[in-house]
């Protein structure tokens, strides 16, 4: 599958003219990307086009020029499926930071509990092992990336339409799961080659 390069990038400028219009564009993208599971999670399920967005959004936001390319498609480049898989960002939304620390500290390797199920098979959830997302005192961070590696068999059954696909934690304290729709199925089955 397709990675980012400098060359996709645009410059400043160019990205200022047309980043309303981008936006607009990624935001009716993701729609179809995105899962709640439980009253504090979200999944949002990488691609290419998101990625790119946030790379060039890192860029327009920090302004550190061509030097900061690299270090962003170090960052960036992972979350991309590679065909065989599914990638995403995995949010602990809470609002009110007093309950956010609590519910966090209670949530410490949540990264490893997430999977998929597909036709009656579990996909275990692999966490980016980039940095530690749960600190010594057991507190979970609020982001994860995690990857959902597939086998054949399980590419072909997400694709079947009507397919249930079951999304969700086994964590002790976040056992939250959450069908699919088949729109986010859909737009998903895109992500994996052939």
């Amino acid at each position: 599958m397709r990675k980012i390069t400098a060359a996709d990038v645009l410059p400043l400028a160019e990205y200022a003219k047309v980043r309303a219009e981008r936006r607009r564009a990624l935001t009716q993208i993701k729609r179809n990307r995105r899962l709640e599971v439980g009253p504090f999670a979200t999944f949002y399920f990488e691609s290419f086009d998101t990625m790119l967005h946030q790379v060039q959004e890192m860029l327009f936001i920090e302004k550190g020029g061509a030097e900061q390319i690299p270090d962003e498609l170090a960052a960036y480049n992972p979350l991309i499926p590679n065909g065989r898989e599914l990638t995403a960002t995995v949010m602990i939304e809470i609002d009110e930071p007093v309950r956010r620390a609590r519910v966090l500290a209670t949530l410490g390797g949540i990264e490893h509990t997430m999977y998929l199920r597909v036709g009656g098979e579990t996909i275990k959830g692999i966490a980016e092992e980039d940095q530690d997302r749960t600190n010594a005192e057991g507190k979970a961070s609020s982001v994860h990336f995690v990857h959902f590696p597939f086998s054949p068999a399980q590419i072909a059954a997400f694709r079947q339409p009507g397919k249930e696909v079951v999304v969700g934690f086994s964590h002790p304290n976040y056992g939250h799961i959450a069908v699919m729709p088949d729109a986010v199925r859909t737009a998903l089955a895109g992500d994996f080659e052939g």
